[in-house]
């Protein structure tokens, strides 16, 4: 049997555009060449698919985050699969490194299910659900995992109900690594609050702030079974009110540790929970899994992610190879995974 065709598709028309570039990076980078051949594909900030030279290397240099060119070859999409210049690209396999609408939310993975080509992660629905926190938590709730308090709205001529008090943090419905996030001390900043989230979503949450520990788990599934991670805590610099874009990638400002005081079967039910959230929301592949961990001793579901953020020194790696899987076999099986599958109209 000869290599694996892997399409590597990152950019996209998603405010994690640049995040999505440099976790694409990470995985040109670390690939095993002995079992897959690559193809790159780029999705600008407008939408256009180019075909991008294999050695393409994406970084931020003096603080400016790369993004995918305006111009280049182009890449048709057809029934028949992926085209460049009235060639059919031979792909076994796509692996969408795609952070956020478009590319998290179950869209492109509705193409993918279209011109029958398979891929990394999970399907359609459970993508969109994941993705859709207003969504999302319903079923865990059904699942019988603890959430937030919250609601829902679409403008910021709100009341909010007696059951939720300040702090809060306010934040769209449908975006990721905290873009349109705010935390509100007071009445006064939450209608400015609510028009930054709009700006990225027509539809809000604002929830009640949870005073804790930001606790992680990472879940992969290999051969058939589901791999859970031991859990990491986030730790960020004083001087970040919360884990917002700027401390997630921009100054190093992040620290994942393992930590080592948690009380006895604790992290054993965080990981029980990720894979009760994993298999509610009907994840495939890969997701992790964000919690906090309360300063009253409760587990509390923050979301899950789909396609978390992916270079060498991501969570979700970083989760993975402390089980011992390295960032190159994380590759691996994620595409194995993918290739084992069969092709259904949904998932």
């Amino acid at each position: 049997m000869g290599k694996t065709k892997v399409a590597i598709i990152c950019g996209g028309k998603s405010s994690e555009h640049e995040i999505s570039c440099i976790s694409a990076s990470g995985v040109l980078a670390a690939i095993d060449r002995n079992l897959f051949d690559v193809e790159l594909i780029g999705i600008t900030k407008s939408g256009k698919w180019l075909y991008l030279p294999e050695d393409t290397t994406f970084k931020i240099s003096n603080g400016v985050l790369p993004q995918i060119p305006d111009s280049g070859v182009g890449v048709s999409i057809t029934s028949d699969g992926l085209v460049v210049e009235g060639k059919k690209l031979e792909i076994d396999v796509a692996f969408p490194i795609l952070h956020g609408p478009y590319g998290e939310d179950g869209t492109i993975q509705g193409l993918f299910e279209m011109i029958q080509l398979r891929y990394v992660g999970s399907g359609v629905l459970a993508s969109a659900v994941s993705m859709d926190k207003s969504y999302a938590k319903p079923i865990f709730t059904a699942a019988g995992l603890k959430v937030a308090p919250g609601i829902v709205v679409t403008n910021s001529q709100t009341n909010l109900p007696d059951s939720l008090s300040y702090p809060l943090f306010v934040k769209p419905a449908r975006s990721g690594s905290s873009r349109g996030t705010t935390k509100v001390k007071k009445s006064e900043q939450l209608k400015l609050a609510i028009d930054a989230a709009l700006e990225f979503d027509s539809k809000v949450i604002i929830e009640q702030a949870i005073s804790g520990r930001e606790i992680e788990c990472a879940v992969l599934e290999s051969e058939g079974k589901l791999i859970v991670s031991p859990v990491g805590q986030i730790v960020i610099s004083d001087k970040y009110e919360f884990y917002d874009f700027q401390a997630k990638y921009l100054d190093d400002s992040m620290k994942l540790i393992f930590p080592s005081d948690l009380p006895t079967g604790v992290e054993a039910m965080f990981q029980q929970n990720a894979l009760t959230a994993f298999k509610s929301a009907g994840c495939e592949g890969l997701a992790r899994i964000d919690f906090f961990y309360s300063d009253k001793g409760e587990l509390i579901i923050n979301e899950i992610n789909t396609m978390p953020g992916f270079t060498p020194t991501s969570v979700y790696p970083k989760l993975m190879e402390k089980l011992g899987i390295s960032y190159q076999k994380l590759i691996t099986t994620l595409i194995q995974t993918a290739r084992s599958r069969s092709i259904k109209i949904t998932r």
